[in-house]
Parts: structure tokens; C-alpha cells; sequence
């Protein structure tokens, strides 16, 4: 480690630029990874809201929400521990006359079940035509409570009472109300009599369900969240992206570490002719290289945090803890593979050859 810090001190200059890079491609990869997670996390947060096991389609919904018709009948058979009915449509709201259409999807929920969202502003929904939405309606487009909600295609008016955080599904704000509402919003002029009557898109379930009849079909939340339109794609081509991005950097890395230790196999010489061991001089490679790729990973973090602060609230950027932690014990632990090209030539370095 001494000799390793002495070597960055005397070419400061240098190493800067082998950190540099390193630091850069961090950087990139951590904006990336906040990208890739905070896309993922618009498809779905609404549905681990749910806190849920299991969802419950139609068997030839083809595992799509919106296709899916359960008719009332079928659902009272199902047991579960608990278990709650879900209506979901995507539709398109206007605030004023002024206002750009917003594409929005709506939930109708019963408030007495577990699907209730939790309330960050305002209050639940109680009369009809209430609405909870989520917040990035209100941070991205200025909805605020009591605000009138006009629908596309639809005479019917909403009133915001409340806000949620984190509710949205397929990248789409979420829009909560009852079933009743729901249906109005769905079907308008719809007599109540049988608004009571109509299928609904899905059954969500705490716990096993049995009896399930065999026009429905029982999958894990994990399963449909997976089947998202897009989530897979976006999850995978991120996925591809960022590890074949700390493939690079370790390569980068190692040709750096590599034309490094070339630069200095006459001092290497002299210090194997004077009796330093091979493993002293590999240890400091090693050491060099982790200090490097530490500080220039450490680096980028910040830099990544800083550029979170900074950026809209239009662009879907979720710092994720763990996924941060796992890339940078990655990057360097890649960074420390590449340098061992490096230790490989420093073992085979005959003294005299390269004092001369």
C-alpha cells in the first residue's frame, strides 16, 4: 500500500487520467442504472402497492388487465384469504379547457379492501365522483386538490380529494375511485341497477386461492408484473446495457493498468534486482488499481446524485441503495480482474534484461 500511494503521488497527473475515465464511465453507468430502475419502477409501483400474492384473469385475457372480464358469479367462488376486486381502464383527463390531455390509468377499487391507497394529501374518496390520483399529476402538471377533472369521451367530472405517492402502472399516473364511479367513467348514462351487475378486470388475492373456476387463471404478482407490456424489454435491454458497460470498463481499466506497468518495468527491474519480491510488486499493482477505481467510482456516485437533484421531475430517475452498491463493488472488483493482466507481466520481468 506504501508503495502504492508514493507511485500516485510522484505521477499524480497521470493517474488522474487513468481516474478519470474510470470516473466517467461510473458515472455513466450509474445514470443509466437510475434511469433503467426509475422506467421499471413506472410500471409497476401501483401494483406493489398491492402488497398482494396473487391476481386472478381471465384465462384468454392473454394475460392483459385491461381485456380481462370476470363476471361476478365466477368471483364469489374464489376463496382466499383476502381478496379484492380491481377495475382498471386507461383513459384521458383535462384540467380546464387550457390544459394538455394527460393519458392517465384508472382503478376502481372498494375502499373497504386492501387495495385502498395510502393518503399523502387530502383525504379518501367517500361521494361519488371523488378521485385519489398520484402526485406526479400534481408535481409534473399542477393538479391540486379540488381541482375538476374533465374526461375524454366522458360528460363526467371528477373532483381530486386526495393524493397517493408512487401509483403508477405501464408508466401511466393512476387515478383512483369507487367501483361506482368507475363504472360511469367505463359506461356513461349507466343505470344504477346494474352498475352492480358488470364483470370485473381482476381479482387480487392475500394468501392461496382455491376454487378458482376454470375460466380464470391464478398467477404470482412477480408473474404479472413481468408481463407488462414492455417491462421485461426495458428491464432486459438496461440489464444488457449496464453490464456490458462495467465489461468495458474493466477492459479500459486494465489497458491502462497494463500500458502503466509497461512504462515502468525498468524500475521494476532495478527493484527485483535488489531483492523486492514479485508478490510486493503485484500487491501494489493490485492496491494502485483498487484506489483508483474507488475513488473514481465514489466520484461518479456523487456526481450521480448531484444530477438527480438536478433533473425534472418528467424524467424517471429512482436511486436504488442496493443496485448502486452492487455496481460499484462490481466495477472495482472487475477493475482489480483487468489489473491482473498487469501482475502477470511483472512476474515475468528478468532483471537484467530490463536494466539493460
Amino acid at each position: 500500500m506504501f508503495l502504492a500511494f508514493n507511485e500516485i503521488k510522484h505521477a499524480l497527473f497521470r493517474y488522474s487520467l487513468v481516474s478519470g475515465v474510470i470516473f466517467l464511465i461510473a458515472y455513466l453507468v450509474f445514470f443509466l442504472s437510475g434511469l433503467a430502475f426509475g422506467l421499471a419502477e413506472d410500471n409497476r409501483t401501483a401494483v406493489d402497492k398491492w402488497q398482494a400474492d396473487y391476481i386472478i384473469l381471465t384465462d384468454d385475457a392473454n394475460d392483459n388487465l385491461n381485456m380481462s372480464m370476470i363476471p361476478l358469479t365466477a368471483i364469489n367462488k374464489v376463496d382466499a384469504k383476502e381478496k379484492a376486486i380491481l377495475l382498471q381502464t386507461p383513459g384521458v383527463i383535462t384540467k380546464g379547457k387550457q390544459e394538455d390531455n394527460l393519458n392517465v390509468a384508472f382503478f376502481g377499487i372498494k375502499s373497504n379492501q386492501f387495495l385502498k391507497p395510502n393518503i399523502s394529501a387530502g383525504k379518501m374518496y367517500h361521494a361519488k365522483n371523488e378521485v385519489v390520483v398520484d402526485n406526479s399529476l400534481n408535481k409534473e402538471h399542477d393538479i391540486q386538490l379540488n381541482n375538476q377533472l374533465a374526461i375524454s369521451g366522458n360528460n363526467t367530472k371528477l373532483k381530486v380529494v386526495g393524493f397517493t405517492d408512487n401509483a403508477k402502472y405501464n408508466t401511466l399516473p393512476v387515478i383512483y375511485t369507487s367501483t361506482e364511479t368507475f363504472q360511469e367513467i367505463r359506461y356513461e348514462n349507466l343505470e344504477a341497477k346494474h352498475a352492480n351487475n358488470l364483470p370485473v378486470n381482476a381479482l387480487v388475492v392475500r394468501g392461496t386461492p382455491k376454487n378458482i373456476p376454470s375460466s380464470l387463471k391464478s398467477e404470482s404478482l412477480k408473474d404479472f408484473i413481468n408481463k407488462i407490456p414492455g417491462y421485461s424489454a426495458q428491464v432486459l435491454t438496461f440489464g444488457f446495457m449496464i453490464s456490458f458497460l462495467i465489461v468495458i470498463a474493466a477492459i479500459v481499466i486494465g489497458i491502462f493498468i497494463y500500458v502503466l506497468t509497461m512504462q515502468k518495468i525498468d524500475i521494476f527491474g532495478v527493484m527485483k534486482a535488489q531483492g523486492v519480491p514479485n508478490r510486493y510488486i503485484s500487491k501494489s499493482v493490485i492496491y494502485e488499481t483498487f484506489i483508483l477505481a474507488t475513488v473514481a467510482v465514489c466520484l461518479g456516485a456523487i456526481l450521480t446524485l448531484l444530477t438527480a437533484v438536478l433533473l425534472p421531475n418528467k424524467v424517471p430517475f429512482t436511486i436504488n441503495l442496493y443496485l448502486f452498491i452492487g455496481i460499484s463493488i462490481l466495477m472495482v472488483l472487475f477493475a482489480i480482474l483487468g489489473a491482473l493482466f498487469s501482475v502477470r507481466t511483472i512476474t515475468k520481468i528478468d532483471p537484467l534484461k530490463a536494466i539493460g
